[in-house]
């Protein structure tokens, strides 16, 4: 399976800003590696969600 690195760092990048702007979540800066995480994480597992779905 290849992965796109490309959505990997577009997902990270929007994560991570838009979990900057929760504030109740901690400091900025663990809010961004927070979203940055579970962006990665996202897309990482797209690929695999679009071929169990059919899509």
């Amino acid at each position: 399976m290849s992965v796109d690195m490309t959505a990997v760092a577009w997902y990270a990048v929007i994560c991570g800003g838009l979990s900057a702007l929760a504030p109740s979540f901690g400091g900025r800066g663990l809010r961004i590696v927070v979203g940055g995480v579970v962006g990665i994480i996202a897309a990482r597992l797209l690929p695999a969600v679009r071929s169990t779905i059919g899509l």
